[in-house]
């Protein structure tokens, strides 16, 4: 872009978009700008009447009936195969289940106690952190066992011989730097290890095609582009050809093949049964299951292109329009190199953040100094984007993010 664009081009740009009228699935505050979807989706439209249901007629009338009148107990099971189809998997290869800390412990141990003779969970320094905590825990858990991280830049390189599990994030949570997983998986591959992949900032928003790349596990949240709402079910994956010689060292009975035969001794069911351990939490996947209907006819391929349409309009507004502001982009600027997310630093990134909050125009922060703004091809507009970036220039204009009020610190950030 030569100039920086103008609302007439933005909403141009809207009228072509094949997924426009999507946004209509969600409810929106008026005059609010989302740019948070990568943290916590929009409320669908149809997801309070869809809870409603689960606790008025399922549960309050129909009452522990539900679990076989309703399918309560096959919620996992088909959530799963919904999910299957945004990341490359089959339908037999993904369960919901409990949250993506706990089942990075499942497929971490699982894949560590696989290969007895290998050691090292190996990661990169700056992943989420409840990826390199979970790992760190299994270290300590597990005797002889250790967790190294080298710069993702050198992963690759590092796998060996005592490599037992590379562990991942697809999208980075904090850079948006999308990670090539093909090329990934064929190198832990090489050296006889597994790999797992964190999806959690990809599924819904970016292309993944797990079978296609060979990948063995993986694990994402259900809050974030799949609407599923604060604490949602998490997901995960195991490759089929794997299923039987990964097992879960969270033995619950859900995971039995036969729970109601309520027996003294664990044998576990089949398929991705056994990664199953309490009770499903139907609420909350009754509110995942209306986040998963926003994606009903939707092309993920359109997703794709709308995702980089909008981060490349946001880069080249916060460039050209706030040049001279202060921010350094952190997010990769090659399109096939990064998620539906664009983060860019800047010395005082909480209180601009907040700032710009004040006025209706969500995004948030991430320590040390990242102002993170997320795209979520399925509701977020160029339009919206076009608003933000003349927002963000002026609160950096007229110097409002200076306002003491904004430098105060919350418990959420």
């Amino acid at each position: 872009m030569s100039g920086w664009t103008t609302l007439a081009e933005a909403q141009t740009m809207d009228a072509a978009d094949p997924l426009r009228a999507y946004r209509d699935r969600f409810t929106l505050p008026e005059g609010l700008i989302y740019l948070d979807g990568n943290s916590l989706g929009a409320l669908p439209r149809a997801t309070p009447a869809r809870v409603a249901a689960a606790v008025e007629a399922q549960w309050g009338h129909d009452l522990i009936a539900s679990w076989n009148k309703h399918g309560w107990i096959e919620a996992p099971v088909r959530l799963g195969a919904r999910i299957a189809p945004l990341i490359g998997a089959g339908a037999d290869e993904v369960i919901v289940a409990d949250s993506t800390s706990a089942n990075l412990f499942k497929l971490i141990v699982a894949a560590c106690q696989a290969q007895p003779d290998r050691t090292t969970i190996l990661t990169e320094p700056g992943n989420f952190p409840t990826d390199l905590y979970i790992a760190q825990g299994i270290a300590d858990l597990l005797p002889g066992r250790q967790v190294r991280t080298v710069p993702v830049g050198e992963i690759a390189a590092a796998i060996d011989g005592d490599t037992a599990v590379v562990m991942l994030t697809h999208v980075h949570y904090k850079t948006g730097a999308m990670l090539d997983m093909a090329s990934l998986t064929m190198a832990a591959h090489a050296k006889g290890a597994l790999i797992l992949w964190d999806l959690s900032h990809s599924v819904g928003a970016v292309p993944v095609d797990l079978v296609g790349c060979d990948a063995d596990m993986a694990v994402g949240c259900g809050y974030k582009y799949l609407n599923g709402g604060p604490g949602a079910p998490a997901f995960l994956y195991v490759a089929g050809r794997l299923h039987g010689r990964l097992r879960s060292p969270m033995t619950g009975w859900m995971g039995h093949r036969a729970p109601f035969d309520f027996g003294d001794d664990y044998a576990p069911g089949e398929g991705m049964a056994p990664f199953l351990c309490g009770t499903p939490p139907i609420l909350g996947m009754a509110a995942l299951d209306a986040g998963l209907d926003t994606f009903d006819g939707v092309s993920m391929a359109e997703v794709t292109a709308k995702s980089r349409s909008l981060s490349a309009l946001l880069i080249a507004g916060i460039e050209q329009r706030c040049a001279g502001a202060g921010f350094t982009l952190v997010t990769p600027r090659d399109p096939a190199t990064r998620g539906s997310h664009v983060s860019v630093a800047h010395p005082h990134a909480w209180e601009v953040c907040q700032a710009l909050i004040a006025r209706g125009v969500v995004g948030d922060f991430r320590a040390p100094e990242v102002l993170r703004l997320g795209l979520t091809p399925l509701y977020t507009s160029h339009e919206d984007v076009w608003r933000a970036v003349e927002m963000i220039a002026e609160v950096m204009e007229t110097e409002a993010w200076r306002d003491p009020a904004y430098a105060e610190r919350a418990a959420v950030t």
